[in-house]
């Protein structure tokens, strides 16, 4: 989240001023006569923690989980859905089985663009059976969904296509990300340039981890944090475990986020991002206790900055 002083003049906006007054321009806008790079907005954490909440009420309806082949799950896609719908996405619901199971994928296209350049963001939807899986991952869901709706809400209009997806059976070994891209044309497939994967973004005992698969969206990312004075690291321990993994097998580039799952913060991790060395990241990753409580606001709230930021960055 920004934060602005009222009333405060800084000596960017004085260089700027003086520069516009000369007939310059300011940092960021566009030479005259070429179009004007849009900005990212801010994404309201208070937007995202909505999201979870009623992906929290959701699961409590439905046996206290959102999981494949569960009615929490058909529950939490609808309620997605429902808002791309009155943001004015055009949706697409596709039907799996795995398991014995129905399972559904949700995809989300703005109108517009290049279709022959798409900028694709997703995240898994579905939890364990063993609760609500509000980290894991109604965090990058809440997240994902927040920035489409703030896409619709700006009328952004990128020189790339934009597409969101949410992703069911991830939890029995990414079903649905794996069927749709295996259910992709060679064609369609090259048309994806770059997917973005947000998996646990909140988690209670939060790292910074940043894939390193693709060079540009890695950059992408690490300026984004450069430019909080947020260190990162490289992301190992979900390799290859999430939804990003059938894209790259098929030659898309990837990137993505991840705030850490069971795997212990050492010391030297607790001394760069603060939080306690000794525990995990997420304590509760796959339990019960995977509740509204186990979300991190900061975390949370600089990693859904972060996921617009690389949309509105990789887009133009």
């Amino acid at each position: 989240m920004k934060l602005s002083v009222p009333g405060r003049v800084t000596a960017t906006a004085v260089v700027a001023t003086v520069s516009l007054l000369a007939g310059g321009s300011i940092a960021g806008a566009a030479p005259a006569g070429q179009p004007a790079v849009a900005a990212a907005p801010d994404i309201p954490v208070a937007n995202v923690k909505a999201h979870l909440t009623q992906l929290q009420s959701i699961a409590t309806a439905n046996g206290g989980n959102r999981a494949h082949g569960r009615a929490g799950y058909k529950a939490s896609l609808d309620y997605v859905k429902a808002k791309l719908d009155a943001a004015g996405f055009t949706t697409t619901v596709q039907q799996f089985t795995s398991s014995g199971r129905t399972g559904y994928n949700l995809i989300a296209d703005w109108p517009g663009g290049d279709t022959n350049q798409v900028v694709m963001s997703g995240s898994h939807l579905d939890s364990v059976t063993a609760g609500a899986g509000i980290n894991d991952n109604g965090s990058g869901s809440a997240a994902v969904l927040e920035t489409a709706l703030a896409v619709s809400r700006a009328g952004y209009q990128p020189t790339k296509h934009l597409r969101f997806a949410w992703w069911g059976a991830e939890e029995l070994g990414m079903v649905g990300s794996r069927f749709y891209v295996n259910g992709l044309s060679t064609a369609n497939r090259s048309r994806i340039s770059g997917y973005l994967n947000f998996d646990m973004i909140g988690s209670p005992n939060p790292g910074y981890f940043v894939y390193d698969d693709d060079p540009a969206i890695e950059k992408t990312f690490k300026a984004y944090y450069a430019g909080l004075g947020v260190p990162t690291e490289i992301e190992t321990e979900g390799d290859g475990r999430s939804d990003h993994a059938p894209f790259k097998n098929a030659g898309v580039p990837v990137g993505g986020l991840f705030s850490g799952a069971d795997y212990v913060k050492t010391a030297a991790q607790a001394a760069k991002w603060g939080g306690t060395s000794g525990l995990a990241f997420d304590r509760c990753y796959h339990s019960s206790c995977d509740t509204t409580a186990n979300i991190n606001d900061t975390a949370l709230d600089r990693n859904s900055d972060a996921v617009a930021y690389a949309v509105w960055e990789l887009s133009q």
